[in-house]
């Protein structure tokens, strides 16, 4: 096996013009995982989860845009800015019964409000709606998740 090292670097407008930047004009998806850890118990529920405990939580941001002339839909790290204001640094080494709003602290009530965080960030930040919340998935263990679609939020009850 052998390996080439590249000789010289491509610069842009010597090697690649601007309007090749963007190969296409497709919708892409467009994700960031991220973890955090929390403490919580539930209501109205018999079985361990009943008492106090904790999680590391990992949550995963799905994100829908046409790129821009750089070929670029959102930043990776603006997803993560967002979701680590909006969410992350909110619930991380926290009590979520008492740092969320009322409700019982299920993987099933926190998706939909982490969706609804991250979303009002998109509206407060003027990216949406070139750029969408397409789906946020929380699991609460390696082999449990809750999700969310855009679709689902949408959907009247």
């Amino acid at each position: 096996m052998s390996y080439e090292i590249p000789r010289d670097v491509q610069m842009l407008g010597r090697d690649i013009t601007e309007n090749q930047l963007k190969y296409h004009h497709k919708s892409v998806l467009i994700s960031k995982e991220f973890t955090f850890d929390s403490a919580h118990h539930l209501h109205c529920y018999e079985g361990k989860c009943k008492n106090l405990h904790g999680h590391t939580y990992k949550l995963q941001v799905i994100m829908r845009g046409k790129v821009d002339s750089r070929g670029i839909a959102i930043d990776f790290g603006d997803i993560k800015r967002i979701a680590k204001e909006r969410v992350i640094d909110r619930l991380d080494h926290k009590y979520l019964n008492d740092v969320l709003p009322p409700m019982n602290t299920t993987a099933e009530n926190m998706v939909v409000w982490m969706y609804e965080e991250i979303h009002q960030a998109l509206l407060d930040e003027q990216l949406y709606p070139a750029i969408k919340l397409e789906e946020i998935r929380l699991w609460e263990t390696p082999t449990s998740y809750a999700a969310i679609t855009r679709s689902m939020m949408e959907e009247e009850e």
